[in-house]
């Protein structure tokens, strides 16, 4: 309860001094609306249907993409985790494409598939999908090696000893990456969706806003908007975290 206090504070303190900031006239509230006009803006479009419509796409394609990324983060994770000579083989070209940006590849990615969902939701997989995947690999090198030879000398198959020794030990790491994911997911769906010019979605509202008429207020509600989104994903699986593996302190080792 003292940590949210201390968070609403902060924000309240932070909304208070844009909002000075914008009345005696040290930045232009036709380029940055004060707080008392942004936050009716948002009220106002959380009215709109068709706003509520952008953030389901966006949401919709998300959820889509950090499914899919767990879906190959994990695997990928125990294998490599699991044979050093197929993690060494491969970490050159992992650590040639980790560091590529998702908009560097938007080019790249409407030529090939289009500007449709299936262009966002492809470049959010791709940037979501390495702090699952080296959270999984770091989370294997935390095993007890007792563990792993005890299964070896019962007999146990690799793929039984992945799923039923590695991967529940590795399960606060795994969920440490996916947590990191979720905020980068949707920060790669935004922006993919504002760059492609997406039919649907925050970023093609954001992009609409900010041409044309140049509504400022509603860029900027936009984007408040998708900051709250991130904030609620980030805080909700932390919540969970807690809850599950409150016995563990991997979000203080977590990898990026």
């Amino acid at each position: 309860m003292t940590k949210l206090l201390r968070g609403l504070a902060g924000l309240v303190g932070f909304l208070l001094l844009w909002e000075v900031v914008d009345q005696v006239g040290l930045v232009s509230k036709t380029f940055i609306p004060p707080p008392s006009v942004v936050l009716v803006t948002v009220g106002d479009l959380l009215g709109d249907p068709e706003f509520l419509r952008d953030i389901v796409a966006t949401m919709l394609a998300w959820l889509i993409a950090v499914v899919i990324a767990i879906a190959i983060g994990v695997p990928a994770g125990l294998l490599l985790g699991s044979v050093p000579v197929l993690r060494t083989a491969t970490a050159a070209i992992v650590e040639f494409l980790r560091p590529i940006p998702v908009t560097a590849l938007v080019p790249l990615v409407l030529l090939v598939i289009g500007s449709g969902p299936d262009a966002k939701i492809s470049l959010a997989v791709y940037a979501s999908l390495w702090p699952i995947m080296f959270n999984t690999i770091y989370g294997m090198g935390e095993i007890d090696p007792v563990l792993m030879e005890t299964a070896r000398a019962c007999g146990t198959s690799r793929f039984r000893i992945l799923s039923s020794v590695a991967l529940p030990q590795t399960a606060p790491f795994v969920f440490t990456g996916v947590r990191l994911s979720a905020t980068i997911s949707l920060i790669a769906v935004v922006s993919v969706e504002f760059l492609a010019g997406s039919q649907v979605g925050l970023g093609s509202f954001i992009l609409v806003a900010s041409t044309g008429s140049i509504r400022f207020d509603l860029v900027l509600a936009g984007t408040v908007v998708a900051g709250v989104l991130g904030y609620l994903i980030n805080e909700g699986l932390e919540q969970i975290g807690k809850r599950l593996f409150r016995w563990s302190s991997v979000d203080r080792e977590a990898i990026a």
